[in-house]
């Protein structure tokens, strides 16, 4: 007897032949995949306390978001046409900084909402806050919500132990008094051995936590923000407890590492290597993915956000050339607009194609992978996520691919990452347990029944505490600084 058979799908395995089974069936018990075949052997082999017919479905991994920012999604709509020093400080830092623990769990349960509903089942959220890692009350209220989602979630708790330089400060100077009315918020810097302190002692009591689908990782808040003791000692920090570290690396062009690039420095630093994540690395030239490479270190691509704070376009096709492991984040929900992996799976398959002329530049199967499988391996869960195998863990999704856009449908992959739009996704496994059902994901609903007006009414509150509610969009096309 097995917990739940789901059974007449089209089963896309993403195992290392990428079967694909038609008819196909997964069996899940005690959380974990213990088949996957044909529907009729299947049915044959296990009776099931459950059986889900996904007729005319597709059955994917659970999507994992390799880079997400998650509270301030109550500011959604306020970064328009900002760069990303402009939105950052002018919008997310005196937002995030005005709201209390209970609106942050708020944020994170419309961001699990949102997530769940197009099939994100494991999320690696960068906790670097309004510029350090939060609270420990938020911390403690989001897990919480998180726990009771049902879904995976990793905390990087993020820190910053140095100063920037003159000139970098005269710039955000510049920027900030582009908005007057903005209660603005400068974090002052950590002293590196408490910030260290601090991301162990969360480590060690919130690591493992909800049956084991809650991690916790060091943050260096941005690379250019900390100093080389604090990068060493958070991959020092990963390498003790067995875990992995994460921080921003190239995403603009403002990044101050005097004459070493960003990656040169973090290499410098001893900070490069299979434990680290590195968010974004759009401005890096061939030296750098040489050092990404042989290194081993991983990178998440957030394609959607980069575009939108006109940051630019990650060299993603030279990282897979070279060899570079890439996962995909949704990033910021205040820059990306949504929690659509969908979305962003279409969005990381064209532009590459365009920007380089060529439309072989990324495959749609590709991108699929850095989903899923090279998601997994990007955040160091390949031997339990990312594939639907017996032994990994239970995280599924269940598209419905009866909608007029995705009929016909040649190549069913090809089809999830250019027709899908996000609404598709019927049902979400995580763990073995079902969180989403016909669309509702009984656990945030249940914690909040009214979560649409109560997300509004937070947001509203926590702007006018920030002096964001007077910032107004342009209707003409301006220079943003």
């Amino acid at each position: 007897m097995v917990d739940i058979l789901v059974e007449n799908a089209t089963v896309l395995t993403m195992n290392d032949d990428r079967d694909v089974i038609d008819a196909g069936a997964v069996a899940i018990d005690e959380g974990e995949i213990v088949d996957v075949g044909s529907t009729s052997d299947l049915a044959d082999r296990h009776d099931a306390a459950r059986v889900l017919d996904a007729s005319g479905c597709a059955v994917l991994p659970g999507f994992i978001s390799s880079h997400v920012h998650v509270s301030d999604i109550l500011l959604r709509g306020l970064e328009k046409d900002r760069s990303l020093l402009d939105w950052l400080y002018n919008v997310k830092k005196p937002g995030v900084h005005a709201m209390t623990p209970d609106e942050n769990a708020v944020a994170a349960a419309l961001y699990c909402l949102e997530a769940i509903q197009s099939g994100i089942t494991t999320f690696v959220e960068n906790g670097t806050g309004a510029g350090n890692g939060y609270s420990l009350a938020a911390i403690e209220a989001k897990l919480h919500v998180y726990d009771c989602a049902g879904i995976r979630n990793v905390y990087c708790h993020g820190f910053s132990d140095r100063e920037s330089s003159p000139a970098v400060e005269a710039f955000i100077e510049r920027l900030v008094d582009k908005e007057p009315t903005v209660d603005h918020y400068f974090p002052e810097t950590e002293d590196t051995d408490a910030a260290l302190d601090e991301t162990e002692s969360y480590i060690e009591r919130y690591h493992g936590s909800a049956d084991g689908r809650q991690s916790v990782w060091p943050c260096p808040g941005v690379a250019w923000g900390v100093t080389p003791a604090g990068l060493r000692g958070a991959y020092e920090l990963a390498e003790r407890h067995d875990v992995m570290t994460t921080t921003h690396a190239s995403e603009t062009v403002h990044e101050e590492m005097g004459h070493l690039s960003t990656i040169e420095y973090l290499n410098s630093a001893d900070y490069l290597g299979e434990r680290t994540l590195l968010g974004h690395c759009v401005h890096v030239d061939d030296r750098d993915i040489r050092l990404l490479s042989t290194t081993d270190t991983r990178v998440a691509h957030n394609p959607v956000t980069n575009l939108a704070l006109g940051s630019g376009i990650a060299p993603v096709p030279d990282l897979l050339g070279a060899g570079v492991t890439v996962g995909l984040g949704t990033d910021n929900t205040s820059g990306s607009d949504t929690v659509n992996m969908l979305n962003d799976l279409r969005f990381a398959a064209l532009i590459h194609k365009g920007a380089r002329r060529d439309p072989g530049a990324i495959t749609a199967k590709k991108v699929l992978e850095m989903a899923t499988i090279d998601a997994a391996r990007a955040i160091g869960r390949e031997a339990d996520l990312g594939s639907l195998e017996p032994g990994k863990r239970a995280d599924l999704l269940v598209l419905d691919l009866d909608y007029p856009h995705l009929v016909p449908h040649a190549d069913v992959a090809a089809a999830v990452v250019y027709q899908a739009q996000g609404f598709e996704v019927e049902t979400v496994i995580c763990d073995g347990a079902v969180v989403m059902e016909s669309r509702n994901v009984h656990g945030v609903q249940e914690l909040y029944p009214t979560l649409h007006e109560t997300a509004v009414a937070s947001a509203t509150d926590v702007l006018d505490r920030a002096g964001l509610s007077g910032i107004e969009t342009n209707w003409e096309s301006v220079s943003s600084t």
